[in-house]
C-alpha cells in the first residue's frame, strides 16, 4: 500500500450532500467523549484492532480527531486524523451495508477540511487500499516510493 497526498485548498463543497443525508436522519458529527468506547467498540467489531487503537488516540485529542456518521443510535461509518502521525489522514471505514452512498466521502471531506483550519495545506493519506476512491473525491495523488510506509513494521496482531 502507498501513501497519498492531497491539496487541502481545493476540497470539493459537501454542505448539498450533507443536507441530503440529513433528509435520510443520517448525521455526520465529532464523537464525544462519553461515546468513546462505543465508538472504539463498533471500529473494533467492524474493522479490527488496529484501527480501533487509532480511535483511541482520537479520543486523546481536543477536540477528538474523529468523525462518525450516524443514523438514530446507529454508526455508519467513522474517519480519523492525527493518530498515527501528525498530518496524516486515517483510518476510515464505513458499515458494508451503506457503503457507495457516499458516507465515506462527506466523513474524508469533514477530516480533511478540519486538518485544512488546523493549518496544513497538504495532508498524507496513509497506506491507502482503495486509491482510486481517494483520487476521486479528493484529487489526491500517489506519492512515489511510499511503498515502504510508517506502517511497515507494525506487530502482528495475536489471534
Amino acid at each position: 500500500m502507498q501513501d497519498m497526498i492531497v491539496r487541502l485548498v481545493d476540497l470539493p463543497e459537501i454542505s448539498k450532500n450533507e443536507s441530503a443525508f440529513a433528509q435520510k436522519n443520517i448525521l455526520f458529527r465529532r464523537p464525544i467523549a462519553p461515546e468513546k468506547s462505543m465508538v472504539q467498540d463498533w471500529v473494533f467489531a467492524n474493522f479490527g484492532q488496529y484501527w480501533s487503537n487509532e480511535v483511541e488516540v482520537a479520543f486523546s485529542n481536543m477536540p477528538p480527531t474523529c468523525f462518525i456518521a450516524q443514523k438514530e443510535g446507529e454508526i455508519l461509518g467513522f474517519a480519523c486524523y492525527e493518530t498515527s502521525s501528525r498530518n496524516f489522514f486515517g483510518p476510515m471505514g464505513t458499515s458494508e451495508f451503506f457503503r457507495g452512498q457516499g458516507i465515506g466521502e462527506v466523513l474524508l471531506v469533514k477530516s480533511l477540511l478540519s486538518m485544512k483550519e488546523m493549518g496544513y495545506a497538504y495532508a498524507i493519506i496513509g497506506g491507502v487500499g482503495p486509491a482510486d476512491f481517494y483520487k476521486k473525491a479528493v484529487g489526491a495523488t500517489i506519492i512515489k516510493g511510499s511503498e515502504i510506509s510508517i506502517y511497515q513494521h507494525l506487530l502482528p496482531k495475536k489471534s
